[in-house]
Protein backbone atom coordinates (compact mmCIF):
# COMPACT_ATOMS: atom_id res chain seq x y z
CA UNK A 1 0.00 0.00 0.00
CA UNK A 2 2.91 2.27 0.90
CA UNK A 3 4.52 1.36 -2.69
CA UNK A 4 1.23 2.50 -4.59
CA UNK A 5 0.59 5.86 -2.49
CA UNK A 6 3.72 6.60 -3.56
CA UNK A 7 3.35 6.04 -7.18
CA UNK A 8 0.05 8.35 -6.75
CA UNK A 9 1.27 10.91 -5.16
CA UNK A 10 3.99 10.99 -7.44
CA UNK A 11 6.54 10.92 -4.54
CA UNK A 12 8.51 7.90 -6.09
CA UNK A 13 10.94 9.41 -8.21
CA UNK A 14 11.91 11.19 -4.87
CA UNK A 15 12.83 7.91 -3.57
CA UNK A 16 15.41 6.76 -6.25
CA UNK A 17 17.71 8.92 -7.60
CA UNK A 18 18.08 6.92 -10.89
CA UNK A 19 15.72 7.61 -13.78
CA UNK A 20 13.35 5.06 -13.92
CA UNK A 21 12.48 5.41 -17.53
CA UNK A 22 16.46 4.70 -18.41
CA UNK A 23 16.36 1.32 -16.45
CA UNK A 24 13.19 -0.09 -18.14
CA UNK A 25 14.93 0.65 -20.92
CA UNK A 26 17.90 -1.29 -19.90
CA UNK A 27 15.44 -3.88 -18.64
CA UNK A 28 13.59 -4.37 -21.61
CA UNK A 29 16.79 -5.10 -23.88
CA UNK A 30 17.10 -8.41 -22.27
CA UNK A 31 15.16 -10.79 -24.56
CA UNK A 32 13.57 -12.59 -21.53
CA UNK A 33 11.93 -9.75 -20.35
CA UNK A 34 8.35 -9.28 -21.92
CA UNK A 35 6.71 -6.77 -19.32
CA UNK A 36 8.00 -5.01 -16.36
CA UNK A 37 5.91 -4.54 -13.07
CA UNK A 38 6.34 -0.83 -11.65
CA UNK A 39 7.06 -2.37 -7.95
CA UNK A 40 9.78 -4.37 -9.46
CA UNK A 41 11.26 -1.69 -11.70
CA UNK A 42 11.28 1.04 -8.64
CA UNK A 43 12.95 -1.98 -6.42
CA UNK A 44 15.42 -2.70 -9.18
CA UNK A 45 16.20 1.00 -9.38
CA UNK A 46 16.81 1.13 -5.73
CA UNK A 47 18.78 -2.12 -5.54
CA UNK A 48 21.27 -0.75 -8.21
CA UNK A 49 21.69 2.77 -6.38
CA UNK A 50 22.33 1.00 -3.31
CA UNK A 51 24.90 -0.98 -5.06
CA UNK A 52 26.66 1.89 -6.58
CA UNK A 53 26.78 3.44 -3.13
CA UNK A 54 28.13 0.49 -1.59
CA UNK A 55 30.96 0.36 -4.35
CA UNK A 56 31.63 4.08 -3.85
CA UNK A 57 31.96 3.89 -0.24
CA UNK A 58 33.98 0.47 -0.31
CA UNK A 59 36.44 2.06 -3.12
CA UNK A 60 36.76 5.50 -1.20
CA UNK A 61 37.78 3.56 1.87
CA UNK A 62 40.11 1.32 0.71
CA UNK A 63 41.68 3.10 -1.94
CA UNK A 64 43.35 6.61 -1.85
CA UNK A 65 40.56 8.59 -1.99
CA UNK A 66 41.05 9.32 1.86
CA UNK A 67 44.26 11.10 1.50
CA UNK A 68 43.08 13.16 -1.46
CA UNK A 69 39.32 13.79 0.22
CA UNK A 70 38.25 12.25 -3.30
CA UNK A 71 36.84 8.97 -5.46
CA UNK A 72 39.19 8.46 -8.17
CA UNK A 73 38.67 6.26 -10.99
CA UNK A 74 41.95 4.65 -9.97
CA UNK A 75 39.99 3.55 -6.18
CA UNK A 76 36.96 1.73 -8.58
CA UNK A 77 39.28 -0.23 -10.92
CA UNK A 78 41.48 -1.39 -7.91
CA UNK A 79 38.33 -2.30 -5.66
CA UNK A 80 37.16 -4.67 -8.85
CA UNK A 81 40.48 -6.36 -9.11
CA UNK A 82 40.75 -7.04 -5.61
CA UNK A 83 37.73 -7.32 -3.39
CA UNK A 84 35.88 -10.32 -4.61
CA UNK A 85 32.28 -9.29 -4.45
CA UNK A 86 33.30 -6.66 -7.10
CA UNK A 87 35.68 -8.98 -9.40
CA UNK A 88 32.91 -9.21 -12.23
CA UNK A 89 33.23 -5.52 -12.70
CA UNK A 90 36.98 -6.23 -13.83
CA UNK A 91 36.50 -5.59 -17.40
CA UNK A 92 33.85 -2.55 -17.00
CA UNK A 93 36.39 -0.96 -14.42
CA UNK A 94 39.39 -2.23 -16.12
CA UNK A 95 42.81 -0.41 -14.82
CA UNK A 96 44.23 2.77 -16.83
CA UNK A 97 46.89 2.06 -18.53
CA UNK A 98 49.02 4.11 -21.44
CA UNK A 99 47.82 3.43 -25.47
CA UNK A 100 51.19 2.88 -26.32
CA UNK A 101 51.69 -0.23 -23.66
CA UNK A 102 48.29 -1.71 -24.74
CA UNK A 103 49.31 -1.51 -28.61
CA UNK A 104 52.65 -3.60 -27.02
CA UNK A 105 50.87 -6.01 -24.99
CA UNK A 106 48.50 -6.89 -28.63
CA UNK A 107 51.56 -7.12 -30.61
CA UNK A 108 52.79 -9.61 -27.75
CA UNK A 109 49.73 -11.28 -28.35
CA UNK A 110 49.87 -11.46 -31.82
CA UNK A 111 53.69 -12.91 -31.75
CA UNK A 112 53.09 -15.24 -29.07
CA UNK A 113 49.70 -16.80 -31.08
CA UNK A 114 47.94 -16.52 -28.23
CA UNK A 115 44.33 -17.63 -28.78
CA UNK A 116 41.84 -15.06 -28.41
CA UNK A 117 37.93 -16.01 -26.81
CA UNK A 118 36.38 -15.42 -29.72
CA UNK A 119 38.23 -17.70 -31.94
CA UNK A 120 38.70 -20.54 -29.27
CA UNK A 121 34.18 -20.28 -29.59
CA UNK A 122 34.99 -20.99 -33.62
CA UNK A 123 37.34 -24.25 -33.27
CA UNK A 124 34.87 -25.71 -30.38
CA UNK A 125 32.17 -25.49 -33.27
CA UNK A 126 33.90 -26.84 -36.06
CA UNK A 127 34.69 -29.61 -33.29
CA UNK A 128 31.45 -30.41 -33.00
CA UNK A 129 30.91 -30.59 -36.84
CA UNK A 130 33.29 -32.64 -37.95
CA UNK A 131 32.02 -35.14 -34.78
Amino acid sequence: AEMAAARLSGTENRLVSLPLSRIRVIMKSSPEVSSINQDALFLTAKATELFVQYLATYSYKHGRGKEKNALTYTDLSHTAEECETFQFLADILPKKILASKYLKMLEKEKRDGEVREGDDEGKEEEDEDEA
